[in-house]
């Protein structure tokens, strides 16, 4: 910083004589603050970031440990997670050490979701994804059992999730039960309302005002610059994609083009 102001002084002690020093010596040391706090920032992010991470596949240890063991289908899932975040094998390396803290007999998962309600607060969209990654892992095996529900939903109020977040998930949870199918049905629709956040008794109008709302909170460069690494962008975008698949679904039951 003391190199910026020199700089700045000295440019201006050329450009302006002493008072142009004074000017642009405040100049320089105004601009590196800037600077330094710009870096700082950047710090905190990717701090942020790798947090996220490993507390993501923490948690996922102890959702795929609830049922009393980890799946191969599971491990597969973990592994094709790997490749679809592109993580490097440090990174690899990494994941698997904090998915085995998470199936440790002693893991503090209450410790866990704390730390990610404060990484996440304020920021529903980010808690989603976070959830959406581990419903992919106990959907693996294309069983639910009581204990892996039981868990989902622990984990979903442990992160301060609401009501209609938790009935979101509820939704999330019966089509990973269904292997994401899109059959027609009352029961399908009933759950895209729910994605939506909004009821069978919404009007068009208040509808996509809750789809739009949901795709502005859910893209993914504004869940980057909020903590999201950027490895886990594909997994936002699918989220997009379930938002719109929902509204979708709800336009053509309403008879809208």
């Amino acid at each position: 910083m003391l190199t910026i102001i020199v700089i700045g002084a000295v440019l201006g002690l050329m450009i302006g004589g002493p008072l142009g020093m004074l000017i642009g010596g405040g100049l320089g040391w105004w601009l590196g603050g800037r600077l330094r706090g710009g870096l700082m920032m950047g710090r905190g992010l990717a701090e942020m970031q790798r947090q996220f991470l490993d507390a993501t596949f923490a948690v996922m240890g102890a959702m795929c440990q609830a049922d009393g063991q980890v799946s191969g289908d599971e491990r597969q899932v973990l592994e094709q997670l790997f490749v679809r975040l592109r993580l490097p094998e440090s990174g690899k390396a990494n994941a698997r050490a904090a998915f085995e803290r998470g199936r440790a007999s002693d893991f503090d998962l209450d410790a866990e979701l704390a730390r990610i309600s404060r990484l996440t607060r304020g920021q529903p969209a980010l808690r989603q994804v976070f959830l959406q990654v581990q419903l992919s892992a106990i959907a693996a095996d294309g069983v639910l059992h009581p204990a892996e529900h039981d868990m989902i939903m622990r984990v979903a109020r442990g992160l301060g999730c609401s009501e209609a977040e938790i009935a979101q998930i509820e939704a999330m949870l019966r089509g990973a039960a269904q292997g994401g199918g899109t059959a027609e049905s009352q029961s399908s629709l009933d759950d895209a309302y729910k994605v939506l956040g909004v009821s069978s008794e919404a009007s068009d109008s208040e509808i996509k005002r809750a789809y739009r709302k949901l795709m502005s909170q859910n893209h993914p460069d504004k869940l980057a610059a909020r903590g999201l690494p950027e490895s886990m962008r594909d997994v936002a975008e699918a989220r997009t994609v379930e938002i719109g698949n929902a509204y979708q679904r709800i336009r053509g039951a309403r008879g809208q083009a």
